[in-house]
């Protein structure tokens, strides 16, 4: 089994200002004369953290990691305005082009893996490669799935749903993403906390494949609770502003890119139906199914990753 590879710091932080409004948090790591890759995180909301760092050899990889807007270190924390995917995307071309990168890498999981197809299906002619971990292509029924009653999670994490449902009114339920997101949105800074941190129980704790059903998670501080929620709220209710399956109906535009697909058979998050979907549009890709949760953490998918890394550096070196 692959192990991440060793911490690292940074070689290289900035501030890159992409609108009136929002700042990005961009940091370079690794091999400056390396094989670019840019790595985009989950979420939405949840920023980028010092293991994303390690699925790359830094001898090989010029490693690009950045908070999305309201993310992590970027500012406005939090702020939905003019935060949609199509922003997202259009940031992503900013940075490559701030950078002086011709073509790059692109290595995103779960809402990370969203935007990755996304952004190549968009720009095409930018992505060397694409390693994808967590499918979720933002369809209705992948978000009803973990979010709404009539979903099918509850019955897997009952204990964790509990406290999720036991947070809105009996009379709100049919709804709990918009009951959610009137809390999240709510103008009393205690109101939107103690929704952030209800629906961050939910979701946190929920990743891996072996874990305490009872444990907290890993939204517990405030910050990234709030931008979180209200980022993950904010992108469900639009449909991740995407088109009726419009990642799979695109899928044309990318299949000449080589591709890793990773998902874990029990992800209970982003369920590996997704991920089947996707790989029976795109042949071409290389599809694994591992023992495993949602987690990049967990260890098979941490093998299939940095298998999949080191491949496209072989490939390319």
């Amino acid at each position: 089994m692959r192990e991440l590879y060793p911490e690292i710091e940074p070689y290289r932080t900035q501030r890159l200002r992409v609108d009136a409004l929002h700042e990005l948090h961009v940091e370079e790591c690794g091999n400056p004369d390396g094989l670019p890759v840019v790595f985009l995180h989950g979420g939405p909301g949840a920023g980028v953290s010092p293991y994303h760092r390690r699925f790359f050899d830094p001898a090989r990889y010029r490693i690009m990691l950045f908070d999305q807007r309201g993310a992590g270190k970027s500012t406005p924390h939090a702020e939905l305005r003019d935060n949609t995917t199509w922003h997202l995307v259009a940031d992503i071309e900013t940075i490559r082009e701030h950078l002086g990168i011709e073509r790059w890498v692109v290595f995103g999981g779960s809402w990370g893996s969203t935007l990755a197809l996304a952004y190549a299906q968009k720009h095409p002619e930018r992505a060397l490669g694409l390693v994808l971990r967590g499918i979720f292509l933002g369809r209705p029924g992948e978000v009803r799935w973990f979010n709404e009653p009539d979903g099918g999670a509850s019955w897997i994490f009952p204990e964790r749903w509990e406290h999720y449902l036991a947070h809105i009114p009996a009379d709100e339920r049919g709804d709990m993403i918009e009951a959610y997101w009137r809390r999240l949105d709510n103008d009393d800074p205690a109101v939107r906390l103690a929704a952030a941190r209800a629906w961050g129980y939910w979701e946190g704790g929920s990743t891996t494949l072996v874990h305490d059903p009872l444990e907290p998670g890993s939204f517990e501080d405030p910050q990234v609770a709030i931008s979180v929620a209200r980022a993950e709220a904010h992108y469900f209710r639009h449909g991740a502003f995407l088109e009726t399956d419009q990642l799979l109906r695109d899928v044309a535009r990318i299949r000449h890119i080589p591709a890793t697909i990773v998902h874990g058979r029990y992800d209970i998050i982003c369920p590996v139906k997704s991920a089947y979907d996707l790989a029976k549009a795109w042949p071409e890709a290389d599809f694994r199914v591992v023992l495993a949760g949602h987690s990049a953490a967990d260890p098979a998918i941490v093998d299939a990753l940095v298998g999949a890394t080191d491949a496209l550096a072989d490939r390319f070196s």
